[in-house]
């Protein structure tokens, strides 16, 4: 039985249902509550991650609302994440959910092969989605990349830090650029071939040009800073995970927070915004990253990075990488679609990413 309960979930060919939970997790949520001194009055099913054994609760108890969360990763990269929170509040004062804990002091509750925690339920809202609400949310990630410096992780957890793994993110990408050009002529049958094959080369040379500009920047002197000195990026930021609430934005699901340089987490949130307008807009993104700036100034070094990592042609990688695995069943007519999609949006990148570069001295000086 202990080998089942640590699998991702038992689905039961149940996939449409986002709020099914097996019965077994259900008593495993209840066993956990016995650690805590809360009377659970009732369970409801926030978010899964079903493929992956994530899984969060509001529940309500003789204390309030609370949320009981089940951490998908292995314990001791959770450790890393629960650690982290416990150091933002605590240290910090942040605007994260503070862990509720144990009868026995405790952070969290290992259980079925993941670690289970219990954090204060806040009451949240979605910023609005203009460019008022990504200036707050903005504002809420250069605070939480400002705080978060000097995090040391607990003994026994692993310290994830992609901050020295830049180059090699840009390698691979060029890397499986090739892939992608020999799968599509493999397959030239399938819909969304044709078109892929037909800028794979552009997208390719787009990224070696980001790869010489990152070894020619500043970016192996910034890095010696280290781990602690750059602190965490959360690094699935957005509206979800960052939401209106008591005093401004807080930050939720820290569950992947890792070591980096903080304008990846930037770069993240401008780029799939831009995906969401459907163009590369000038003053939504110079908007966004002076709010960031006022919360967490971004001095020259850093916003060259920023703007080198916005020249990698990251939105078709991110739609098309997964081709790999089955391209028979993966380049649809809806890839094509989302291809065709990628392309327009790029015509107007370029000329918005020019007008940034003669504009940092805004930002910088």
């Amino acid at each position: 039985m202990a080998e089942e309960l640590i699998k991702p979930w038992d689905l039961d060919g149940t996939l449409d249902d986002d709020s099914y939970v097996p019965s077994y997790i259900e008593e495993m949520a209840k066993n956990v509550m016995t650690h805590y001194d809360l009377t659970v009055r009732s369970y409801v099913v926030m978010a899964t991650k079903a493929d992956k054994g994530g899984l969060i609760w509001k529940i309500e108890t003789d204390k309030g609302p609370f949320s009981l969360k089940v951490l998908h990763r292995r314990p001791t990269r959770s450790l890393f994440s629960l650690g982290a929170q416990a150091y933002l509040v605590e240290e910090k004062k942040a605007r994260v959910p503070p862990i509720y804990k144990t009868k026995t002091g405790e952070d969290f509750v290992e259980a079925g092969g993941k670690l289970w925690f219990v954090a204060e339920w806040i009451a949240l809202e979605e910023a609005s989605a203009d460019l008022e609400g990504a200036k707050k949310l903005c504002g809420g990630l250069g605070e939480f990349h400002r705080l978060s410096k000097g995090y040391e992780p607990p003994y026994g957890a692993e310290k994830p830090s992609r901050l020295y793994r830049w180059p090699r993110k840009y390698e691979k990408m060029i890397k499986k650029m090739s892939w992608f050009r020999d799968l599509t002529t493999a397959y030239s049958e399938m819909p969304a071939s044709s078109i892929i094959l037909s800028v794979v080369d552009k997208f390719e040379q787009q990224a070696i040009q980001a790869l010489e500009q990152l070894n020619e920047s500043r970016y192996s002197e910034l890095i010696k800073k280290g781990d602690k000195e750059w602190g965490l990026v959360h690094q699935d930021y957005g509206w979800a995970n960052g939401q209106l609430g008591p005093g401004g934005v807080w930050l939720i699901d820290l569950d992947g927070v890792a070591y980096d340089l903080p304008i990846r987490d930037l770069r993240k949130l401008i780029t799939n915004q831009m995906e969401e307008l459907g163009k590369w807009d000038v003053e939504w993104i110079k908007g966004m990253i002076e709010a960031y700036h006022e919360t967490n100034p971004i001095d020259e070094d850093l916003y060259h990075l920023l703007l080198i990592d916005m020249s990698l042609p990251n939105e078709f990688y991110l739609q098309v990488k997964d081709m790999v695995y089955e391209p028979t069943s993966f380049l649809d007519e809806e890839v094509k679609m989302t291809v065709e999609h990628i392309i327009a949006l790029e015509e107007t990148k370029w000329p918005v990413l020019k007008e940034l570069q003669e504009w940092k001295g805004a930002i910088t000086s």
